[in-house]
């Protein structure tokens, strides 16, 4: 699915910033989320449907312990961050987010979506030590910092548009959706005017580790 947010320029700041506080958070307390995970999983008193969520056949669990300490975690990011924008649903253990297992999965990727844009970005300078990239970079994109601008502005914007589902609810702007909407502008990057720059600086995948 398309974009389904359309916020004003301030809106969309403070909604990036505050997602990415959140997601900072959870990295964060990765282990503790892990090991509560774990519980709820192996809880012999919690038990699980296997259904077809329209993602294939999922073990579709609840998972108290994780939703409590998401709980608490998105009310201290909301805390820090002044004010919160969008949606503050939290979903796990229903179609989107079926068990603990896919709610450590996706947020384990975090690192993987981000850390591929903040390498490129590093590396750009030292490519334009070579005259020839250089040289591209300033026809195509007027120079090193407008081009770096130009990334992070289209993932500002189009990585947090409520993007990558068939409808508002598995999208939008609820904790859940604001990853898949991100995951959702990873799938596109080949369609990027600035996809050649990061084959340049060696990007293989969001899955995959960067090529010297």
């Amino acid at each position: 699915g398309g974009a389904r947010l359309s916020h004003s320029h301030e809106k969309q700041f403070y909604y990036v910033l505050q997602s990415l506080t959140l997601w900072r958070e959870i990295a964060h307390d990765m282990f503790r989320l892990w090991c509560l995970s774990e519980d709820d999983l192996l809880d012999q008193d919690n038990l699980y449907q296997l259904k077809d969520t329209g993602q294939g056949h999922q073990r579709v669990q609840q998972a108290p312990r994780i939703s409590k300490a998401m709980r608490v975690i998105l009310h201290n990011t909301q805390q820090k961050v002044g004010h919160w924008i969008g949606s503050s649903v939290i979903h796990l253990g229903d179609n989107n987010v079926p068990n603990a297992l896919v709610f450590i999965d996706k947020y384990t990727q975090v690192s993987s979506i981000l850390n591929p844009i903040v390498l490129v970005l590093k590396i750009v300078p030292e490519l334009c030590k070579d005259a020839n990239i250089d040289e591209y970079i300033d026809k195509t994109f007027g120079g090193v910092e407008r081009l770096k601008k130009d990334i992070l502005l289209d993932f500002f914007r189009s990585a947090f548009d409520g993007s990558g589902a068939d409808n508002f609810y598995d999208a939008g702007s609820c904790i859940d959706g604001r990853l898949t909407s991100a995951w959702h502008w990873c799938s596109q990057i080949s369609s990027k005017p600035f996809y050649p720059v990061f084959k340049l600086a060696g990007f293989a995948s969001f899955d995959g580790e960067f090529q010297k």
